[in-house]
């Protein structure tokens, strides 16, 4: 048995908390200072964390090895259970060419790579983060985007970071479920409150995608499509929210903010990038791309010369239609009352853990829903879509394959981490730190959205972070005189800024683009986009929770 003490140096938060930050001091300095691998990274960060574990916070050596066994597990599954089956889905459309067919109507959509990186990672990617989630979102858009003519350290940096103000709603929002489960609050009143807040992200985002891609001269002539395809999907997702459904905020804003930026180029196209004196017909490639007349002329003769009838299309987004349709089905009621009776629940074998006042953990307790599982619905529209893509199963056996070793770093690196995540909140030094810094008084609703956000960047999974963090809010929320809807909505709503950083999600988009070991200069990339929009965050809630714009919040 191991009962949880959250100060054990001296009796005293901060300097415990010197200790407990250590793991993941480790693990960003490795990523981002040193470029090192993720999955070696996050090997010696979990190795420090058993050390503090032992001999900082005096977990029993078994014990720490239990829970960071558990945490692996749960890597594996639910959480690569997802993401090795929307790849192979992925893949399978690939060996099949409908991949080639869907790219080519996404293109025709606008062949400017500016308003595609609008379409593709912030609206298509939105759709599979309502679905999926768990890195899926990156792994299917980044490799779009390369396909497109995006580099590889270009692509993989835009999905990162449009993967944001969807992930709060993500999964058929599991993240506002699970913070409704561990704080007792409604979950309609946490999902209202989350949409006013995201969506203000989303206004933002769509232009920063741009001006990745192109910089200052992309914002200047793409903004009104970053604008319409922002406040369409924030507008959407406010809406569906607070008076819809908190499951289908996701779902429905990515719908209405890809036909509100279809139908804005069908009246309106940016500008033509100037090349010395002479305004060029715009390029087939356009932003970031290098003007290649040669090429450009290439691509133009292809595009032509390629006739997609009405069926192949249909095929090339069957796919998608049909996650959708498997995902919804699972939804309804009594299917989602069936699913969710077939699940596996026991005891981790040797892990006895407590709470300083003695409670049992959740942590003890190991849960398997075979069926209702993201990753098995996945698998079920995959073999859906092997007769629809005309494939045979020893062809999709093949992909499967490639799958596996396409993500096997990736596979690597998530159990690491999350048996990490499993160590610090085991031993308690994930509270230590959440506890020091909800000891911030008033002040406590400006950094209230950073602990969600240091979640997210440990655990990867705003699920994992709410489930971590969400008591301790609206605990911090009760004694600093504060909202606790506002507060365990910003635990959510920051903790989507830590996804672009979180390892997992760097080492998926690395071996989504062939970067596999590059993951700390992709982390270099997108961290102060994740600063700088964690910021905007803290902002919007400290305001929230002022007279300015108290209006906001939902009572």
């Amino acid at each position: 048995m191991y009962q949880q003490v959250f100060d054990p140096i001296s009796d005293s938060l901060g300097w415990s908390s010197l200790f407990a930050v250590l793991p993941l001091l480790t693990m960003f300095v490795l990523l981002g200072g040193f470029k090192m691998a993720a999955h070696w990274a996050s090997l010696i960060a979990l190795a420090v964390a058993l050390v503090a574990a032992i001999a900082v916070y005096g977990m029993p050596i078994g014990q720490a090895a239990d829970a960071a066994l558990e945490g692996g597990v749960f890597g594996l599954w639910p959480i690569m259970w997802i993401v090795v089956n929307a790849i192979w889905i992925y893949n399978m459309t690939v060996d099949s060419g409908h991949f080639v067919v869907l790219r080519r109507s996404f293109a025709r959509i606008s062949d400017d790579q500016r308003i595609q990186a609008i379409i593709i990672a912030f609206c298509f990617g939105a759709l599979l983060e309502a679905l999926a989630g768990f890195g899926t979102p990156v792994a299917i858009t980044s490799v779009m985007l390369l396909a497109l003519g995006f580099k590889p350290m270009k692509a993989a940096a835009v999905a990162l970071v449009a993967n944001t103000a969807p992930v709060a709603f993500g999964a058929i929002a599991i993240p506002i479920v699970t913070l409704s489960a561990v704080t007792g609050l409604p979950k309609e009143e946490l999902g209202a409150m989350v949409g006013r807040q995201t969506p203000l992200l989303a206004l933002i985002v769509p232009l920063i995608l741009v001006g990745i891609v192109d910089g200052r001269r992309g914002i200047r002539q793409v903004w009104p499509a970053a604008l319409v395809g922002g406040s369409a999907f924030g507008l959407a997702q406010f809406v569906c929210s607070n008076y819809v459904s908190v499951e289908l905020a996701d779902i429905v804003a990515a719908l209405v903010a890809t036909a509100a930026i279809v139908g804005l180029v069908r009246v309106w196209q940016p500008s033509a990038p100037l090349i010395g004196r002479v305004a060029p017909v715009r390029p087939a490639l356009a932003g970031a791309a290098t003007h290649d007349p040669a090429f450009e002329a290439a691509v133009r003769r292809r595009q032509e010369a390629t006739h997609d009838t009405r069926a192949d299309v249909v095929a090339a987004y069957m796919p998608y239609i049909l996650v959708i349709a498997v995902f919804s089905i699972a939804q309804i009621g009594s299917v989602k009352t069936a699913l969710a009776s077939v699940i596996s629940e026991f005891q981790w074998p040797g892990l006895h853990l407590t709470n300083p006042d003695g409670v049992a953990l959740g942590l003890n307790t190991f849960r398997l829903n075979w069926v209702a599982a993201g990753g098995t619905l996945l698998l079920i529209a995959g073999l859906i879509t092997v007769p629809v893509l005309r494939l045979s199963l020893a062809r999709a056996a093949r992909a499967y394959v490639t799958t596996l070793k396409q993500l096997r770093w990736a596979i690597v690196t998530v159990t690491t981490v999350l048996a990490l995540a499993y160590v610090m909140n085991a031993s308690g030094q994930t509270i230590t730190l959440g506890l020091w810094v909800a000891g911030a008084g008033g002040f406590f609703a400006f950094i209230s959205a950073m602990i969600g956000w240091f979640g997210v960047a440990v655990t990867g999974s705003d699920t994992s972070s709410n489930s971590l963090f969400g008591a301790l809010q609206v605990a911090a929320a009760k004694d600093s005189g504060l909202s606790p809807v506002l507060m365990a909505a910003a635990n959510s709503s920051g903790g989507v800024l830590g996804k672009m950083i979180s390892p997992q999600n760097l080492a998926i988009g690395a071996a989504a683009v062939g970067l596999a070991g590059k993951e700390g200069e992709i982390f270099r990339r997108v961290f102060g986009w994740s600063l700088v929009l964690l910021l905007a965050m803290c902002v919007i809630v400290y305001l929230q929770s002022t007279a300015l714009l108290g209006w906001m919040v939902v009572h």
